[in-house]
């Protein structure tokens, strides 16, 4: 059983969030799971409106992607992984009594995110100087919407990391973290789909 629940007087679990149907047993607050769970839809979307896409123009999606640089984006995604691990840690220690070592773990995931946030931006950067934008042709277009649309919510993570620092309550920190690993994991699912999908 997660940290912060109990039993009640029959020795039954209880619930975390009482009267959100299937959500009511999820960590954090409910009101975050309904907008991950909304965010992965969107993002489920996207995919397959590319895989479309790529189907139709398999030539220029190929020739597009090997313009793409498989390090950096393997590098963000070393980097996004470990931020998430860090996060995980966080709510291990807050879980335990360890405020301070809670707020070590989450500042440490925030400063990862920024990473990949910049890495992200010298990647744009690159790709637009290069004369490449979201008018080159359909790859590039899905390039910027789909990484366009994870890069905000990894701002948004981040923010929301922040605030978990300021207040680092148990159900902060399990919200928090329950973002920071739908972006994560968005990524995973990007990444090689964007990539190295041949």
């Amino acid at each position: 059983m997660r940290p912060g629940g109990g039993t009640d007087n029959g020795g039954a679990p209880l619930v975390c969030n009482p009267g959100w149907g299937p959500l009511a047993g999820l960590p954090g607050n409910p009101l975050m799971w309904v907008l991950i769970l909304s965010e992965v839809v969107v993002f489920a979307a996207f995919f397959a409106a590319f895989a479309w896409a790529r189907a139709g123009e398999p030539e220029v999606f190929e020739a597009s992607r090997q313009l793409l640089n498989p390090l950096l984006g393997g590098l963000n995604t070393l980097i996004l992984l470990t931020s998430g691990l860090f996060a995980a840690l966080a709510l291990e220690a807050v879980a335990v009594g360890g405020v301070r070592r809670c707020r070590q773990w989450l500042l440490a995931a925030m400063v990862l995110g920024l990473v990949f946030a910049v890495i992200k931006v010298v990647e744009y950067a690159d790709k637009l100087g290069a004369g490449l934008t979201p008018e080159s042709n359909t790859f590039f277009t899905f390039y910027y919407l789909l990484t366009g649309f994870h890069f905000a919510h990894v701002v948004f993570g981040l923010v929301l990391l922040a605030l978990v620092v300021w207040r680092p309550r148990m159900t902060h920190v399990e919200t928090g973290t329950a973002f920071w690993h739908m972006v994560d994991l968005v990524w995973v699912l990007l990444y090689p789909l964007i990539y190295l999908l041949r």
